[in-house]
């Protein structure tokens, strides 16, 4: 019983190493964040006027982006948006293309620039946003920083926003509005860059993908290879300990031919000669 439970174990360890091993099927959206300014988790020690978030898409001339002061206050005034740039590092999405994820990569971000009104105090703020990609995808998520520089007044007339995304955008994330927003630019903004890029800022590499369920079907052939020789290997294991038993209690006897060897081979009874006597 314990061998079966040892088998067994071994059985799923090894299911578990294989799945770990094997490539995780990537998710199909697209138009994420690429990068942003200041980057996620970094410290800001001078005062920002504006905050850059760069996607791989053109967001939605609808997207919706705030930024949260320490007190949980918003502290943003708007965005428009700025000059694609070349990014430092390329991000690489996938596509479902015939019921294979296919890779692509991306070498230009597209900014959204967050006004920022003021800075109230020292702390952490977070910088959220919402859009709709081309293909129809949620691109939601936010962008955290520790704001460690001297505080500034509100300008004058500030009203603290409180307007949240419109419906048209709400309706479009949770999957309700058409596949397209129609406000992130033409296809070339889907592609991953625009019309007027140069040569090398567009996807460059598309390598061939994998079927989504090919990793839960190479690990049940996997655990069944396993459990297979598994079995077979017990009987087998069987055989080979009956076959190497002895019968017990034969073993070590001694004959009377080696009685009578052992008694030629001991010294003082050599062949042909005669006994020593006894001292005199």
């Amino acid at each position: 019983m314990r061998h079966i439970l040892s088998r067994t174990l071994a059985a799923l360890a090894a299911t578990v190493v294989v799945s770990l091993l094997l490539p995780v099927a990537p998710a199909a959206a697209h138009g994420q964040l690429a990068t942003s300014t200041p980057l996620t988790g970094t410290v800001v020690r001078e005062p920002l006027t504006q905050l850059g978030l760069y996607f791989t898409e053109k967001p939605a001339s609808n997207a919706h982006f705030t930024v949260t002061a320490p007190d949980g206050s918003r502290v943003d005034n708007g965005w428009s948006f700025g000059e694609p740039k070349r990014l430092d590092k390329p991000v690489q999405e996938y596509f479902m293309v015939n019921g294979v994820f296919e890779p692509r990569l991306y070498h230009t971000g597209f900014p959204a620039m967050v006004t920022v009104a003021h800075w109230p105090a020292k702390g952490r703020y977070t910088a959220s946003y919402l859009s709709v990609a081309s293909d129809g995808e949620a691109v939601r998520g936010n962008v955290t920083f520790d704001y460690q520089g001297r505080d500034t007044p509100a300008p004058a007339g500030w009203v603290v926003p409180t307007a949240g995304p419109d419906a048209t955008l709400l309706a479009q994330a949770e999957g309700e509005g058409s596949a397209s927003p129609g406000a992130t630019g033409g296809p070339a903004d889907a592609t991953g860059a625009p019309a007027s890029d140069p040569a090398g800022a567009t996807e460059e590499q598309r390598g061939g993908g994998f079927p989504a369920w090919l990793v839960p079907a190479l690990i049940v052939v996997v655990v069944s290879a396993i459990v297979l020789v598994a079995a077979r290997r017990r009987p087998a294991a069987r055989e080979g300990a009956t076959a190497n038993r002895r019968p017990v209690g034969r073993a070590g006897k001694t004959t009377n031919a080696g009685k009578v060897a052992n008694t030629a081979c001991k010294p003082g009874n050599r062949a042909g000669g005669r006994a020593r006597g006894g001292r005199r």
